[in-house]
């Protein structure tokens, strides 16, 4: 099996957030893909299936299969589009979140995924413990939670208490901001599903560019991801849909050897 490696959210080697890209002929086990991306140990292995006319994709943690992944989605249609000798400008994906797109320009990637809807709740004791800080405002999406601190400087500056933050009932938490060279800045934690810190998360942006179009009053958006790799992202609000832009750079290729 063909293994790539990719940095999504970036032009740069060691830089964005690396994805494991897994290419296969037919669909193998989940439990042969769930110990692939264990052993590959970032923070998603995607693999995906050509079709007539568009590709099936799914996403795993080193623990878990997840709904919706925006980096790794990134990275696989960057090696379609690479090494595959793809003609087409826009490719499909169908996934368990429904059909995502992404089409290319030049040497950025657009993922057109379905937009969330917030509310805005009480913050949990155990997250303002977690975090540690001001919290302005939290807000619920479908499975994770965005909060809202002062400023750039404070999200730059957090250091979560992870141990804390994994009994959050969340499976991600989103920390924003309103940046200083961009439009938001963000961080996103999801410890419970085997991740400390996501480097760069498209799937977190697909409830963050609501809430920061409403707030800006603005629909075309440039964001900043602020981990150590970091990442930069533009983005367009569509009402039910978002477009995340980004660029994708190729680290690794290789060959997986399996015992099957």
């Amino acid at each position: 099996m063909t293994i790539y490696q990719v940095d999504a959210f970036t032009n740069k080697l060691f830089k964005g957030n690396p994805a494991a890209v897994c290419p296969l002929s037919q669909w193998i086990s989940n439990e042969l893909m769930q110990a692939i991306a264990e052993e590959n140990n970032l923070s998603e292995t995607v693999f995906f299936v050509e079709k007539e006319n568009h590709f099936e994709i799914k996403w795993y943690t080193p623990t878990c299969e997840i709904d919706l992944c925006g980096h790794a989605t990134l990275a696989a249609a960057h090696i379609i589009f690479s090494e595959f000798n793809y003609q087409h400008k826009k490719i499909e994906f169908h996934s368990k979140s429904g059909i995502l797109s992404v089409t290319k320009n030049n040497d950025w990637y657009t993922l057109n995924f379905p937009s969330e809807k917030y509310q805005e709740i009480v913050t949990p004791q155990l997250l303002q413990e977690a975090l540690n800080c001001t919290i302005i405002k939290t807000f619920t999406g479908k499975w994770k939670c965005m909060v809202v601190l002062k400023d750039e400087e404070t999200i730059q500056n957090l250091k979560p208490n992870f141990s804390k933050l994994k009994k959050v009932a969340f499976s991600g938490i989103i920390v924003t901001a309103k940046g200083e060279n961009t439009d938001f800045v963000s961080r996103f934690f999801a410890p419970k599903i085997g991740i400390d810190e996501d480097p760069v998360t498209g799937s977190a942006h697909t409830l963050l560019i609501p809430y920061w179009a409403s707030k800006l009053n603005k629909n075309k958006l440039t964001a900043k991801q602020l981990s150590k790799r970091t990442g930069l992202l533009n983005c367009e609000y569509l009402n039910n849909r978002v477009e995340i832009s980004g660029q994708a750079i190729t680290y690794l290729k290789g060959q997986l050897t399996l015992k099957l």
